[in-house]
Formats: structure tokens, sequence, C-alpha cells
């Protein structure tokens, strides 16, 4: 029920699992070099995309950040805009194969 609720309110799953199986295969990437898309964002939008890549909803960032689940929305937005990606998972799979983000 979690689920439906989840993509409802617009967010998609992205289980922890899955985070820590694509951390694993795109580990060592190295640092994010310039000229990665990810340049582009704000302060606020690398965040979102940090937690987005710890498997956090949209109402779980919301809740981290102190911020509306609306205004989570509007960063996520951006990031995918940003990032040229479809979806969150591949704004992930860009975080992690540049070493934007890497494993916990």
């Amino acid at each position: 029920m979690h689920a439906v609720r989840l993509i409802a309110e617009g967010d998609s799953l992205l289980f922890p699992a899955a985070v820590r199986s694509l951390a694993a295969r795109y580990a060592g990437g190295g640092p994010a070099g310039a000229g990665w898309a990810g340049d582009g964002l704000t302060d606020r939008e690398a965040e979102v995309l940090r937690l987005m890549a710890r498997g956090l909803s949209n109402a779980e960032i919301a809740a981290r950040l102190f911020v509306g689940t609306e205004t989570v929305k509007t960063h996520v937005s951006a990031v995918l805009a940003k990032l040229g990606a479809r979806d969150r998972t591949q704004a992930v799979i860009a975080a992690y194969e540049s070493g934007f983000v890497t494993p916990a």
C-alpha cells in the first residue's frame, strides 16, 4: 500500500537494496569531474540528489530538509532536467557514475 501511495504522489520507488547494488556496480568512478551535468545543480538540488541516491522518498526528503513535499518535487524536477534524466533512477545512476555520490 505504501508503494501505491508513493506512486500516486508522484514519487517513484527506488529501494535501498537497489541503491546499494547500483553503488557497488559504479563504485570507483572517481570524483565528479569538470563538465559533469551536476555542476549546474544548486546546493539544495545537490542535497536532494544525495538523499535520492540513499533511496529516500519525496516525503522522507521533505521531512529531513524541513520543507514541503511540493518543494521537494520542484527540486527533483530541476535535478532531472539539469541532468537530462528521464526519472529518479537515471539521476541516481548518473550521480554514482560520475562519483558525485559514493557508497556509504
